[in-house]
């Protein structure tokens, strides 16, 4: 989505309006650097404390977060999202982990329904990833592996919402997960997570949501 020139009254929320769409819509994505104060400015026909305005509403609200010297970096898709990170943060791991279980198994659930063929290669991929990872003892290879699975299964769902609440929730959770596993990925039992993909890929949706269960009981019970 290119950037329009905004020229008519309510500037601020107009800049807002835009950054957020921005962001909502992907063109700039989670971690990623917005432009700078000067070239939004530019962008965007309006000057410099107006775009300071806008950075600072959607900061506060969740979506930027503002790093001295580094830049301003998107640091969630929505308000709502961003409302839920921060819930998270502020909660017991272990609400954390009930919490992840429901989206997961109806993640599975709507994923076996409606996997398309893409979905299915990039979960076969992620799936020998997580595998490949697990078996050469690469901790933080395999946490990034895991949680792009995991990440895939629920976009499968196609449900952008439950896809991002997932994302939110993953990313709070992946201390916890690396925290979890210990000094030595080869001495920790590996959860498999084979059945639960399988299922998906094979669109048996009962299945896919008893073999997550399955796993991530092992998980909360760990």
């Amino acid at each position: 989505m290119a950037l329009q020139s905004t020229r008519k009254s309510a500037l601020v929320d107009q800049v807002i309006e835009q950054l957020r769409q921005q962001i909502s819509d992907g063109e700039w994505g989670l971690g990623s650097r917005i432009p700078t104060e000067s070239e939004l400015a530019e962008l965007l026909g309006v000057g410099r404390n107006t775009i300071r305005e806008g950075v600072r509403a959607l900061a506060h609200a969740g979506l930027l977060e503002i790093r001295q010297g580094a830049g301003t970096f998107v640091v969630g898709r929505s308000e709502v999202t961003a409302a839920v990170r921060r819930r998270i943060a502020a909660s017991p791991a272990s609400d954390a982990m009930e919490v992840r279980r429901g989206l997961e198994v109806e993640a599975a659930r709507l994923a076996a329904h409606r996997r398309d063929e893409a979905d299915i290669t990039r979960l076969r991929i992620l799936l020998s990833e997580r595998e490949a990872t697990h078996e050469v003892n690469d901790t933080e290879s395999f946490v990034a592996a895991d949680i792009a699975l995991h990440q895939a299964v629920a976009e499968a769902s196609h449900n952008k919402l439950l896809a991002e609440l997932y994302s939110e929730l993953a990313e709070s959770l992946r201390e916890t997960v690396r925290a979890g596993l210990g000094p030595n990925l080869a001495e920790e039992p590996h959860i498999d997570h084979s059945r639960a993909i399988e299922a998906i890929i094979a669109g048996d949706a009962d299945l896919a949501a008893a073999e997550t269960a399955a796993y991530l009981r092992l998980l909360i019970d760990d």
